[in-house]
């Protein structure tokens, strides 16, 4: 694998696709991985991608991702289109004997992600990875929370919460786009950003949601688009509340139009033994609690999570000097290279995106019925690992 450089082409060249492009562009620079050649970029429009694919450091560019994925030269296909292409591209991948990461969430339903976790089983056993992009496990300051409960260091954890809050929906001016349309985005904030917080509730506890219920809410019913107003179809904001295995409670929130939340994720693990509060507007900062000591003593202590030894920050800058949100990308590529090179599962795997998605379906079943669901054929792994 060291002597053979791997092809890579990424399809959409949006949001995604820059951060995307950029770790692709700078991991080899600061981690001992495979070599990689970032051979296509994919996208609609010829000449929209042709000048993404100049500008973020592609060889080339196409707007047929079926004849890229046929090519012998291309090994991994790194999925940032919209969640409705998910499934067709993910699967024709797989066959294709393509390593696939695909972003999150998984898809827009329960039958596409099972199908793309079906195909990314057989392909394994060809010796073809997979991998879904919840960058924020590449958080070092959630990596060392993970660490931290691993360890004992909470004792036994009794609840996590978790807030997803943003504000770029607050203005009932903003214009339409397709993460406002059911049929292309699947759901609003619910499948956007409140999948990174189910994901981690899940990912830093190692447990698993087995029922859920769930409220959601759309504020602006109709804005503003190309051909004129048009509806709305998902929610601007998602509020639920889950029992997972372990006997622990968690509950989620997630909002696009939080007014003055940038970017705020917002976690908090409470534990017999102590807790830890993050958000992601601090992301080299993770506080913790320490209840074993006596309460004179008590109260959370801010670490600054800069350290060559905490999680991925050997390969950065001096201590103290801080990194920011694209570096997760960076660690994201950086760990599903390495899973490649050594043939093992990467981390978060397709089954952990279809549970994910099955937690999904069940806050948006159980806000259209006002009751509590269980989350069925729960039979999802959550690695020790990021």
């Amino acid at each position: 694998m060291k002597d053979k450089r791997l092809g890579v082409a990424a399809i959409g060249y949006a949001f995604m696709g820059k951060a995307h492009s950029n770790a692709w562009r700078n991991v080899a620079s600061f981690f001992d991985v495979p070599a990689i050649e970032q051979k296509v970029l994919v996208g609609r429009d010829a000449e929209a991608v042709a000048e993404a694919a100049a500008k973020y450091g592609w060889a080339e560019s196409s707007t047929d991702w079926r004849s890229v994925i046929e090519r012998d030269d291309i090994h991994i296909v790194d999925i940032c289109a919209p969640g409705w292409m998910h499934a067709e591209i993910a699967i024709a991948a797989l066959e294709a004997g393509k390593h696939v990461l695909v972003e999150k969430p998984l898809a827009n339903t329960i039958a596409e992600a099972e199908a793309m976790t079906a195909a990314a089983v057989a392909a394994r056993s060809r010796g073809v990875q997979s991998m879904v992009g919840f960058n924020y496990r590449r958080v070092p300051a959630l990596a060392l929370a993970k660490e931290l409960i691993a360890e004992g260091r909470l004792g036994t954890v009794r609840h996590v919460r978790a807030a997803y809050l943003q504000d770029w929906l607050s203005d009932a001016d903003s214009p339409m786009t397709w993460r406002l349309r059911k049929e292309t985005a699947g759901s609003g904030a619910l499948g956007d950003i409140a999948s990174h917080a189910i994901d981690q509730i899940q990912y830093l506890t190692g447990q698993s949601i087995l029922e859920a219920s769930g409220v959601l809410k759309t504020f602006v019913e109709q804005r503003p688009g190309p051909k004129g107003t048009e509806d709305v179809t998902v929610d601007d904001a998602a509020w639920a509340t889950f029992w997972l295995t372990g006997d622990m409670g968690g509950s989620v929130e997630a909002s696009r139009v939080a007014t003055g939340r940038k970017n705020s994720l917002q976690i908090e693990v409470y534990g017999t033994d102590g807790s830890l509060t993050f958000d992601l507007e601090n992301l080299n900062e993770l506080n913790f609690l320490d209840a074993t000591v006596p309460v004179r003593e008590q109260g959370f202590r801010r670490i600054l999570v800069n350290e060559p030894g905490h999680p991925y920050l050997e390969a950065w800058w001096p201590q103290g000097h801080i990194i920011g949100w694209e570096h997760t990308f960076t660690h994201q590529i950086r760990d599903f290279l390495l899973a490649i090179q050594d043939g093992s599962q990467p981390s978060p795997s397709f089954e952990d995106g279809l549970q994910v998605q099955r937690v999904l379906a069940a806050v948006e079943t159980s806000a259209n019925n006002k009751s509590v669901i269980a989350v069925v054929d729960n039979k999802s792994f959550i690695p020790e690992g990021p």
